[in-house]
């Protein structure tokens, strides 16, 4: 008996021999498991279900999971996190900390990017040995950017909802490149990624993309990476002095990663000067975020750099030659396009100081899905549209003198030889404001009457903010 046991052993064991890779039959093996890919390290990822307690190790993670409407499922997020506004508000962790506080946190998924392996490897092996889930990811190019964000999805349960937002994400860039693609003459851009000697970008970066998407010319396209592993490139001031007068826009990044210099410290260096992009005061700073990190608001990025490259195009105005009332919200819109003033992003920096009447991103009546978001946050930021409390009220109408106020800061008018009288004078809060714009030309009055509480139209607006430039 034992022995017609044993034969029948050894008879199933060469059966099974025969059917391993080396053999000709190979036995599929069906994963049970809801989620299953390999993550950035090599790592096969397997879960039962999407994770519900999230910390987020890396802003880009921590942004694009709030895109993707899975904000909740986010516990806790790491120390230079900065968007959305919600993200903000959760506990901080640090990789340079002690991994206790994580581990205590209870997570259910730790996500990372290669760097914290690299220079954390001890932090991160503490939470493997914990039994804490850890997962890395991070697209080095720009066309791995949907497998991220897939896989992203695939931790959250969000994959529905990523694969539209992706296609609306391919469907605004594409859109805009394909209006780009027609301008001539093209833009010469050079990108600053960094002070230190004066770095740039490598012409397969991220950044470069975006340059070529909002239809400039990377007059660095010879730049050579510092590294097989960065996009980051070596270029000097002999070489971007070498190109002084095909350089139309000079761009620095800044950020709390790469930090390109401000207008003063690049207007300073030896022989800056004769740039021509200086010369013709179109330096301009963008933060890294919108261009450099792996984020749906690459776009925003794409539209920015675009407003610095083609202004007479992208900040044109003629979409408020219209004869109805100018609301808070086409004002702000206005505002900043009359203005070309970029849009602005936070930093983690940001947020450590306290801010009177508004803070980025706290508005209570318009989210960070709105469409004209940025349009807002940046003019009351600015000053341009009065703000008190956490609410903007985007469709409240502007009066005439609320409008006159605005027109008044943005310029550098006095009190003209002669003003018009101005029958109404007695009836508004500003009324040297009123004087002084009148007389210059500014804004009229009908019947010799102000009307200060008079909502102002879009097309009125418009063409004050258009003798501005004049």
């Amino acid at each position: 008996m034992k022995k017609s046991l044993i034969i029948g052993l050894m008879i199933a064991i060469l059966f099974m021999t025969a059917c391993t890779p080396s053999g000709s039959v190979e036995v599929e093996e069906t994963s049970t498991y809801a989620i299953e890919f390999e993550d950035d390290l090599g790592n096969l990822i397997q879960m039962d279900k999407p994770a519900t307690r999230i910390i987020s190790l890396y802003s880009a993670h921590t942004e694009n999971i709030y895109a993707l409407q899975a904000g909740d499922s986010i516990i806790g997020v790491g120390t230079s996190d900065a968007y959305p506004y919600e993200a903000v508000l959760k506990p901080r962790f640090s990789y340079r900390s002690d991994p206790e506080k994580v581990i205590a946190a209870e997570p259910d998924l730790v996500l990372i990017r290669p760097f914290i392996q690299k220079s954390y490897p001890d932090f991160v092996q503490a939470l493997v040995l914990a039994n804490v889930p850890v997962v890395c990811l991070y697209p080095n190019e720009f066309e791995e950017f949907d497998g991220y964000i897939t896989k992203l999805a695939m931790l959250t349960g969000q994959e529905d909802f990523a694969e539209k937002r992706l296609a609306d994400f391919h469907q605004v860039i594409d859109a805009f490149e394909k209006t780009t693609a027609s301008i001539e003459p093209k833009t010469r851009v050079y990108f600053e990624s960094t002070e230190t000697e004066y770095r740039t970008i490598t012409p397969d970066s991220t950044p470069a993309k975006a340059i070529q998407m909002a239809g400039g010319v990377n007059v660095a396209a010879d730049a050579v990476a510092l590294s097989e592993t960065t996009s980051i490139a070596s270029y000097g001031d002999e070489k971007i002095l070498e190109k002084a007068d095909e350089i139309d826009v000079f761009v620095s990044q800044r950020g709390a990663m790469n930090a390109g210099g401000n207008y003063h410290s690049i207007s300073i260096r030896p022989g800056f000067d004769t740039i021509k992009a200086l010369r013709d005061h179109r330096v301009f700073e963008i933060n890294e975020k919108l261009v450099s990190s792996p984020s749906f608001r690459f776009e925003k990025g794409i539209q920015e750099l675009a407003r610095m490259f083609y202004p007479e195009i992208f900040d044109d105005l003629v979409g408020f030659d219209r004869e109805i009332p100018l609301t808070r919200e086409r004002f702000a819109e206005l505002a900043v396009r009359s203005q070309h003033r970029p849009i602005f992003a936070p930093t983690s920096s940001y947020y450590r100081k306290e801010h009177k009447n508004h803070t980025y991103g706290a508005f209570t009546d318009v989210s960070v899905d709105h469409p004209n978001f940025d349009m807002i946050e940046t003019a009351s930021l600015a000053g341009y549209v009065n703000v008190e409390g956490e609410v903007f009220d985007p469709d409240g109408v502007v009066t005439r003198e609320e409008f006159a106020t605005t027109l008044y800061l943005l310029s550098d008018l006095s009190m003209a030889e002669e003003t018009p009288e101005i029958l109404d004078l007695d009836q508004v809060e500003t009324p040297r404001i009123i004087q002084i714009l009148v007389g210059n030309g500014m804004m009229e009055v009908e019947d010799g009457y102000f009307y200060g509480n008079k909502p102002i139209t879009e097309k009125q607006a418009m063409e004050s903010m258009m003798r501005l430039e004049e």
